[in-house]
């Protein structure tokens, strides 16, 4: 019995669309409500911290004196909670799929020094 209905789903698949794709040269379309990857306005950081201490996943570092913003995206959840953390709302994001890497490393925004 359970052979007749896996040759049914094997010829009904010859006629359909495949439901595969060429990646990465062919991409799916987003669909709504994707929570992509974090994105940072180094012009509203104030280097707080308050991202780095929300961060379920501490994929967020915060150096003050080299003022260095950095994120692992390995690490990161898409949990959003540092967006929401965020005093300068200088956080946002994506809503895309995170980019392609072949090798793990971190996202280091520098922020400008208001003062300079």
């Amino acid at each position: 019995m359970g052979s007749f209905k896996l040759g049914g789903m094997t010829l009904g698949s010859l006629f359909k669309k495949p439901e595969t794709l060429l990646y990465p040269a062919e991409q799916k379309s987003a669909p709504a409500g994707l929570k992509g990857h974090i994105e940072n306005d180094a012009s509203l950081c104030i280097l707080c911290g308050i991202c780095a201490k929300a961060c379920p996943a501490d994929a967020i570092v915060v150096e003050k004196k080299e003022r260095t913003w950095a994120i692992d995206p390995f690490r990161c959840v898409q949990c959003s909670s540092c967006v929401r953390a965020c005093p300068k709302a200088c956080l946002h994001m994506l809503p895309t799929y995170t980019p392609i890497a072949t090798a793990q490393s971190c996202t280091v925004v520098e922020v400008p020094d208001p003062k300079a």
